[in-house]
């Protein structure tokens, strides 16, 4: 596993399409191969508990709940880590600056960092902080769920709800993954 030292992996795509789950397996492999690992968790996601990250298929990891990337990075410096896992880094609190130069430096002193987030918001509008880190990625992995009305790969997660707020924590009842097609059929 030594290969990803200093390495940027980025798993995106639409809710339920696996990325967290993608996570939990990095780190859990990470872990195995004798490196010292942390994965965070922003405390906007209410969903589940606070010293956990839960899979829509219930799997569950340890995390560390923070509030922004400032957080993220003071625990950091308090401990020993060789990997940093970030779920939903989409509502990581921060500035898109600060949250790259905080990934910067860790890559730079030769730190794997593992991310999984929403790469489009429920209008189809790309959340700048994935779309500023896929391309500085080392591996880049796009991930579909299975779009609910036809069956092909989802493009994007379609919100259920009439809420217009861009930001709204949910899961099932609240979004559907679908393809382009079907998305692009139910706005009309």
């Amino acid at each position: 596993m030594h290969q990803y030292k200093g390495k940027l992996i980025v798993h995106t795509g639409s809710m339920f399409s696996g990325k967290t789950s993608s996570l939990e397996k990095e780190m859990k492999r990470f872990a195995i191969a004798g490196y010292k690992t942390v994965a965070f968790k922003p405390a906007i996601d209410t969903r589940t508990s606070d010293e956990k990250i839960v899979t829509h298929d219930n799997t569950s990891f340890s995390a560390v709940k923070v509030e922004n990337v400032k957080e993220m990075k003071k625990y950091i410096e308090c401990h020993e880590v060789d990997v940093v896992g970030i779920d939903e880094v989409q509502f990581l609190g921060g500035s898109i600056q600060e949250i790259l130069e905080e990934v910067d430096d860790l890559l730079n002193f030769g730190k794997t960092v593992v991310v999984a987030g929403l790469d489009m918001d429920y209008s189809a509008k790309p959340f700048e902080i994935v779309k500023e880190l896929m391309p500085r990625a080392d591996y880049l992995n796009k991930h579909h769920a299975v779009c609910t009305k036809c069956g092909s790969d989802a493009w994007v997660s379609k919100r259920k709800t009439k809420s217009d707020e861009r930001i709204v924590i949910g899961a099932n009842d609240e979004y559907e993954p679908l393809c382009r097609h079907c998305y692009n059929k139910s706005l009309k």
